[in-house]
Formats: structure tokens, sequence, C-alpha cells
């Protein structure tokens, strides 16, 4: 239980971390339930982390009825990161912009990307897409790292309607790198 906590509030922090800091100043975009939330931050000014919230009702209800456990694990993660995410936004103002935006981009990757998959390796998802990944993966036997780097996909040529181009490019690097991070956080980490 300890463990799952740590695991809450440290992968919860890194994310939110990454999203003000590194990702909000530049409009960067991610994948999953975070790039949505963040598609409506920059088109219709809502909270990320409040968009988040809404979104992931209907997957959790899933999960509900799926796999409690993954319910119960799975909504503290989504409170507490969305949570973190909003409280934290006053970071994104720290931002100044001396960092170049491939750095913050692949920053950012890595620190979601740890957080993400510092969560999943304890059964505790942020949101929709990774709780989607870990019922898909249960069945399956795929790594959810696979699952949540083809919904990040999709998201992102979502995305590529709403931020410029030079933008959507260092997007996709940094969605890379956060699949990346979290694939490989899983494969490592025993």
């Amino acid at each position: 239980m300890l463990n799952k906590a740590i695991s809450i509030i440290v992968g919860s922090l890194c994310i939110a971390i990454g999203i003000n800091f590194f990702v909000i100043p530049y409009h960067l975009l991610d994948g999953g339930i975070i790039g949505i939330g963040l598609l409506l931050n920059y088109t219709y000014g809502l909270k990320p982390g409040l968009a988040i919230i809404l979104i992931s009702i209907p997957l959790y209800t899933l999960a509900f009825y799926y796999n409690r456990s993954y319910f119960y694990n799975g909504i503290h993660g989504l409170l507490i990161s969305s949570l973190l995410i909003d409280f934290f936004h006053f970071i994104s103002l720290w931002n100044t912009g001396e960092i170049p935006i491939l750095i913050n981009a692949l920053i950012a990757g890595l620190l979601i990307g740890i957080g993400i998959g510092m969560m999943l390796l304890n059964e505790i998802s942020t949101g929709g897409i990774d709780l989607l990944a870990l019922i898909v993966s249960n069945i399956t036997k795929l790594n959810p790292g696979i699952f949540i780097f083809i919904i990040d996909c999709f998201i992102l040529l979502i995305g590529w309607f709403v931020v410029p181009e030079l933008i959507f490019f260092y997007s996709c690097i940094m969605v890379l790198t956060v699949d990346c991070t979290t694939y490989l956080f899983l494969k490592l980490v025993p």
C-alpha cells in the first residue's frame, strides 16, 4: 500500500512538472487523455487536469465493471495527477523560453514517461488511456506501452489540425520519448 502511495505521488509530480514546466509554455501536445486535456486547454482555456478527469469518467466506469482493483487503484492516480497538473500550473510561467524547444520536448518526455511508467508498474493509471491500456494488456498480454503508443499517434493526428507544424513535430518527438521511456521503464524496472 505504501509503495502504491509513493508511486502515485512521485509519478504524479513527475507528470505535473513535465506538463506545466516543459509542455504548456510551448503548446506541445501529448498523447492519450493528457493530450486531449492539453488540446482543450489550448483551444478553449479549460484546465487540463479537470478535462482529464471529465474525459476519463466513461473509461473508469468500464474499469469498475471489468476489474475493480484497476478502478480503485486508477481513480487515485487519476485524481492526484490531474489535481497536481492544475495545482502546479503556476510553474508554466517560470519557463522563460530560454531552453530550446527540443530540450523541452525531450525532458518533458522523460519526466512524463517516468511518471506514467512508475504508476503503471504498480497497476495505477493517470487517466483513461492508461487504464484502458492496463485492461487490454491484461487480456492480450501485450506491453501497455505499445497500446498507449497507438492511441498517442491518433491523438497527435487530431492535434495536427490545432498546433503549427513545428510544434507538431516537437510534440511527436516528445510523445515518442514518453512512450519509449514508459516502455523501457516497464521492461527494466523490476
